[in-house]
């Protein structure tokens, strides 16, 4: 009785949905894109692992916002930006609509800054220098901007000047929100792979196959980069990895965001985009917001390295790398859930509703560390 259910239900989902999100060809075709990405990623790192020790070339020790006290080579975003630019090339699907060459020339300049980064270091003003550089490519040449608000605080359409600055201030600000949450093992990969997942069902159920390439490939990509980064790490991505991950992703970000600025007859429209799209970042966006604002109020550098990240915060509470990645990973599922389920009661909304769940999440990880070094549980710790 039980299997018949389970048949019926199998078959009512084979036949009335999945024909309309992909068919068997299109589900092959895809799987080889992630395979394909993973196994680049899977054979290079070996190489670098073995140069790297060769030449000594490991992260940081004791470096103040790292979580290792041995030599790790930081080096693991070679593989992921490689084995992602040959599938790329291998794989693209052609899109007048979207022009593959300049997220490419921005990719690879980013990456060329991240590996000296990692290799020797690049100052503050230098890397924000680089990253302006690569965001005006992508807005200004590539067309890559964000074009309304879509109602979010009242405001519609933007005028270029506008929409180009907040585009270029959108690209920095992510960009950056990956690499600093890249503190332990797997967090800024599994953020990178659980919001890149969305984006590729959202563009394959929308029909933009050229951008559900992309998001496929960096998943394999990062796949691959994984095996060997999971606890205990082995290689680090370093600053080329996390930033290239944030690049893409906000480029994609900005691109589901404007899907429906204009309805197309057959393409299925997604209801509050730019509410899902905060809610596919959410973790690196409402983590980096929140520790520029303590700095800042601190009278600090907004800039200057701590260990107050939440990730670091529930490190405190006893959790391991790996523990600690999968809980931050099942809050940014529970605030894309929260993204679909209630997509209809309009973005600016639903972005507050997103937002106050992290803040109470993090009120709550405060609530534990208080109780915790006061090694009692109760209402006060609450509030002081």
């Amino acid at each position: 009785m039980l299997i018949n259910l389970v048949v019926d239900i199998y078959n009512a989902l084979m036949l009335n949905y999945l024909p309309e999100f992909l068919d068997h060809y299109q589900f092959i075709y895809y799987i080889s894109i992630v395979a394909f990405a993973a196994l680049i990623s899977v054979i290079a790192i070996p190489s670098i692992l073995h140069i790297a020790r060769a030449r000594h070339l490991y992260d940081d020790i004791g470096h103040f916002g790292k979580q290792h006290d041995h030599g790790i080579p930081r080096l693991g975003g070679v593989a992921i930006f490689v084995s992602f630019i040959v599938t790329t090339l291998i794989f693209s699907v052609v899109d007048s609509s979207f022009s593959i060459g300049y997220l490419l020339t921005a990719s690879i300049i980013l990456f060329i800054m991240g590996l000296k980064d990692d290799l020797s270091g690049v100052n503050s003003s230098t890397k924000f220098l680089v990253q302006f550089v690569v965001a005006l490519i992508l807005v200004v040449l590539g067309d890559i901007r964000l074009t309304s608000m879509y109602g979010v605080f009242g405001i519609y359409d933007l005028p270029f000047i506008i929409s180009s600055a907040l585009s270029i201030l959108v690209i920095i600000m992510v960009v950056n929100a990956f690499n600093l949450i890249d503190g332990i093992d797997g967090l800024a990969g599994i953020t990178g792979i659980v919001a890149n997942c969305v984006f590729a069902a959202v563009f394959i159920y929308t029909h933009q196959y050229a951008l559900a390439v992309i998001s496929l490939t960096l998943i394999g990509a990062i796949i691959g980069f994984l095996k060997f980064n999971i606890t205990p790490a082995k290689i680090f991505m370093g600053d080329t990895g996390s930033l290239f991950i944030g690049l893409i992703s906000v480029v994609l970000a900005i691109k589901l965001i404007e899907l429906n600025k204009f309805e197309t007859a057959g393409i299925p429209q997604i209801i509050s985009a730019p509410a899902l799209t905060v809610a596919i970042l959410i973790g690196p966006i409402f983590d980096t917001t929140r520790v520029f604002f303590i700095r800042v109020m601190s009278g600090i550098s907004p800039f200057s390295a701590d260990r107050n990240h939440i990730h670091h915060r529930i490190l405190r509470l006893g959790y391991t790398h790996l523990q600690t990645t999968m809980i931050l990973a099942a809050l940014n599922i529970v605030s894309i859930g929260l993204a679909l389920v209630f997509a209809e009661i309009g973005n600016f909304a639903l972005i507050a509703i997103i937002f106050i769940l992290s803040m109470l999440f993090n009120w709550g990880i405060t609530f534990l560390i208080r109780s915790q070094d006061r090694e009692s549980v109760a209402l006060r710790n609450l509030f002081i």
